[in-house]
């Protein structure tokens, strides 16, 4: 085999649809947009919610309700099987980032108990839950809140 015997498995290659090429391409006249209509002008793009100047079903609907969405404190996770793997006797979310175990903080770091930790040491960041704080303290660690 040599490099100009080589070639795409038959089917792969498929040539673009050239549209508005005259009757022979199968794709003349109307371009495959029909006939008249919106969707057929020029710059055609339609909002996904708009329904031909009728009111919206967005906007029909009645809003009830409070979402809290905008106040949402998103935490970097870690668990702590991930934190066993380090030998460092205080882990902080400086070090996380460091060690690149996570990407970034966002709205601070928690602590979640999947896993085992073996060893004492003191892990500091912004949130634990209850399993964390129970596997941490039992190891004869410190679970410390930022």
């Amino acid at each position: 085999m040599r490099i100009e015997d080589l070639k795409p498995a038959p089917g792969s290659k498929k040539k673009p649809k050239r549209v508005g090429r005259g009757p022979g391409s199968g794709h003349g006249k109307t371009a495959c947009k029909g006939h008249k209509g919106q969707k057929a002008r020029a710059g055609a793009k339609i909002s996904p919610g708009f329904e031909g100047g009728q009111m919206p079903l967005h906007r029909r609907l009645p809003k009830r309700g409070f979402t809290n969405a905008a106040f949402k404190k998103e935490y970097a996770i870690v668990n702590l099987k991930r934190l066993e793997t380090l030998e460092e006797d205080v882990i902080t979310p400086e070090l996380l980032l460091e060690k690149r175990i996570i990407s970034k903080l966002k709205d601070g770091l928690k602590v979640l108990g999947d896993g085992e930790i073996k060893r004492a040491c003191t892990i500091k960041a912004h949130a634990f839950s209850k399993t964390a704080i129970q596997k941490i303290e039992a190891a004869g660690g410190k679970a410390e809140v930022i």
